[in-house]
């Protein structure tokens, strides 16, 4: 049977920056090797499958690496509703829901100057905080030394909003540029209990950006990744529990990508409540780039 897909960019305003996503937007019949294997013939960080809305308002969404299926995922969710926009498959009157394993994601579309779609997602679930691991096993997985990691504000520790990452801050953009993956290390991470061994890198006011980020999964397709909404939502969740305030409203710029050449921006923002971080969400612009059919 033929599939249609299209591939866009997202968390950029420019073709064959971002993030790349493949999405298939009429995906119903295909079965989970299906997905897999069209996962792993894109062979981006990774591609959504969409099916038929389901209890009358959300649109069921599966994620795929090139190796599993993930429960939650950003620049899949924001590059679905982008595609699903474009394609005219809402209806304007509706709210915008999809439905993913690790529950429903609302959605909301705006159409900027120039006719520029951008989309903003809230996360699934509240900020859980899971294990801290040493500065030395971070700093062995991503080919840096300890002092390079910076413990202040926070351990290097497991933070999810729907999916779960190990999250550090380095000691300056220095550090940043100079991460590298070392599969050795991530292997021992997964030994240590961090699993999936994903890791999120950040250091923060860097060049008229609130935070720049890496994040790297190389045990889990690409070894990197130009833009990770669940990642960014997963750090503003684990700052705002950090930050010391009982209550507010806060907003980050983050740049990501840009060692790789696809430079990514995304716009976060939280809300904390008697001390809790209520609400999380992360947002930005999507470009279409291709559009086709598959054979499976």
């Amino acid at each position: 049977m033929r599939y249609r897909y299209f591939t866009c960019d997202v968390f950029t305003d420019t073709r064959f920056g971002g993030n790349q996503l493949a999405v298939l937007p009429e995906a119903q019949g295909l079965g989970d090797e299906q997905m897999q294997q069209i996962a792993r013939e894109f062979n981006y960080s990774e591609c959504a499958f969409v099916f038929p809305q389901q209890a009358g308002h959300a649109w069921k969404v599966r994620i795929f690496t090139p190796v599993t299926e993930v429960p939650f995922a950003g620049h899949p969710s924001i590059g679905t509703a982008f595609v699903l926009e474009t394609i005219g498959a809402f209806n304007p009157r509706d709210a915008v829901i999809l439905e993913e394993n690790a529950g429903l994601v609302p959605i909301t579309i705006q159409r900027r100057k120039g006719g520029q779609i951008w989309c903003e997602l809230q996360a699934p679930q509240r900020l859980t905080l899971g294990k801290t691991v040493p500065a030395k096993s971070v700093a062995s997985a991503v080919s840096l030394a300890s002092d390079d990691i910076i413990t202040g504000s926070h351990a290097p520790q497991v933070a999810s909003v729907g999916l779960p990452f190990l999250i550090a801050e380095l000691r300056d953009r220095g550090a940043l540029t100079r991460a590298r993956p070392n599969i050795s290390g991530f292997e021992n991470l997964l030994v240590e209990g961090i699993d999936p061994a994903y890791v999120h890198l950040y250091v923060t006011n860097s060049d008229g950006f609130d935070v720049r980020a890496r994040v790297f999964t190389p045990l889990d397709g690409p070894p990197e990744d130009p833009a990770t909404g669940s990642a960014n939502c997963a750090l503003v969740a684990l700052l705002s529990h950090h930050n010391g305030a009982a209550n507010g409203s806060f907003y980050w710029r983050i740049a990501q990508g840009v060692e790789m050449g696809r430079p990514s921006v995304l716009e976060a923002r939280t809300e904390k409540r008697d001390g809790v971080v209520a609400n999380v969400w992360i947002g930005g612009e999507c470009v279409l780039v291709s559009e086709g059919l598959i054979e499976v």
